[in-house]
């Protein structure tokens, strides 16, 4: 699958176990790795993300204590994602802290990464590729939960920073979706705004397919920055109605 190649690839030489800690925090928090998902064991993670088993089991460790992860003895035992992990990243309403300026900022990046995944990917990616996204986008459409509808968009996302063919760019947007998850999450409580995403995706899988590469870049751009207004519509409703 190709999120979990991106989830599990090798972490890199100056890695520790805290940076182990924050991919696959990121990827439980958004779904990517769904709840009761049993993860690969120490050996093979440690081969997957090239690191010793002792940097693996401290970062099991601190997913244990921060109640992302369970573990099980006996034969049919190993680590598990916890059924409670989005609970905990959307127990607050993150627009009490976050000032329209965090939102804008978070905007730009997030649309600094998705537009340039989608210019290299409207050259890269393969006749499986786009069909691998369109199912994404499919499932998106069917989701009728902000929860189910969030999970799909992190899916979709990633899938085109993947099919850039650039590990650093797919590296950057998971880390990037641990803050954007949650935020997006409120926004598909709309079924106008989900709608919308959704047409855009389908938009956005044509150009791909036809590797257009200036068009891909713009719809891309247009998908991240409908996001943001929206985003920054909903903090600006939420001040209005403490102030009331």
């Amino acid at each position: 699958m190709i999120t979990h190649a991106v989830i599990f690839a090798p972490i890199g030489q100056a890695s520790r176990s805290d940076q182990i800690v924050q991919r696959l925090s990121n990827a439980i928090i958004t779904g990517l790795l769904e709840a009761n998902e049993q993860l690969p064991n120490e050996a093979d993670l440690a081969k997957m993300m090239g690191v010793s088993h002792i940097t693996i089991r401290e970062a099991l460790n601190t997913l244990r204590a921060n109640n992302l992860i369970h573990t099980v003895r006996g034969r049919n035992g190993g680590s598990f994602v916890c059924e409670q992990a989005w609970e905990l990243s959307h127990s607050l309403n993150p627009f009490k802290t976050l000032s329209t300026d965090y939102l804008s900022d978070l905007g730009e990046m997030h649309c600094a990464i998705i537009s340039h995944s989608a210019r290299l990917a409207s050259r890269r990616m393969t006749n499986a590729d786009i069909t691998r996204l369109r199912d994404f986008v499919a499932v998106l459409a069917a989701s009728t939960t902000p929860e189910a509808r969030t999970q799909a968009d992190m899916r979709c996302l990633l899938a085109i920073a993947a099919c850039s063919q650039s590990a650093r760019l797919a590296n950057q947007e998971l880390i990037l979706q641990s803050e954007w998850s949650s935020l997006v999450a409120m926004l598909f409580r709309s079924e106008n705004i989900h709608r919308e995403i959704v047409d855009l995706y389908i938009s956005l899988i044509d150009t791909l397919e036809s590797h257009t590469e200036i068009e891909s870049v713009n719809i891309a751009k247009k998908l991240i920055d409908t996001f943001t207004f929206y985003l920054i519509e909903n903090k600006l409703k939420h001040n209005v109605n403490n102030n009331q």
